[in-house]
């Protein structure tokens, strides 16, 4: 693969990102018209407040790739950040391959059946006024860690370049204000 390729890929990841960030900004104005209704109207209607979940569950969901392409994800920084580069890809490679490509499989074969299963029920909210269509939510998950396999495995690949050419950076770089 070239370096524009590699490019064109992370691209791509980051517009889903963005896209899931934005979620951020329907779900302020869902919960906002949540509480003006509730504390000046008093009432609240049951599909409102399960979708302001489903939203909340799609910004993390869709949102977890962005954070590993910008080497965001949780661990403990005080020692990973003061190793040498090398070093720091051989985790991220060996935590790639042995925990997180393994667990994606596991969470999509999982959620795939679970949300089929719903789909066959038909699943609905059990409360009266709730959302219909609750795999829609279900298959989410799935597709989420579909989207994260193939991120990890281009995360990967990536590692494995730079430590074979430490000259070649293709790891985007975090933009702090």
């Amino acid at each position: 693969m070239t370096v524009s390729q590699f490019k064109q890929i992370d691209r791509l990841f980051r517009i889903i990102g963005e896209y899931a960030s934005l979620l951020n900004i329907v779900l302020v104005f869902m919960i906002l018209i949540d509480v003006i209704a509730r504390y000046f109207f008093f009432t609240s209607e049951a599909w409102l407040t399960e979708l302001e979940w489903h939203i909340f569950a799609l910004i993390f969901l869709f949102g977890v790739v962005y954070t590993l392409q910008y080497d965001d994800h949780v661990r403990v920084d005080v020692w990973y950040t003061n190793m040498p580069l090398r070093r720091q890809l051989w985790i991220n490679l060996i935590g790639t391959i042995i925990f997180l490509i393994p667990w994606c499989l596991i969470i999509i074969i999982t959620s795939t059946k679970y949300a089929h299963h719903s789909w066959e029920m038909s699943e609905m909210s059990a409360d009266p006024g709730g959302l219909a269509y609750r795999y829609v939510i279900k298959y989410a998950i799935t597709v989420a860690f579909v989207l994260l396999l193939i991120y990890a495995v281009f995360f990967a690949v990536k590692c494995a370049v730079r430590m074979t050419n430490p000259k070649i950076d293709l790891f985007l770089k975090k933009h702090r204000n």
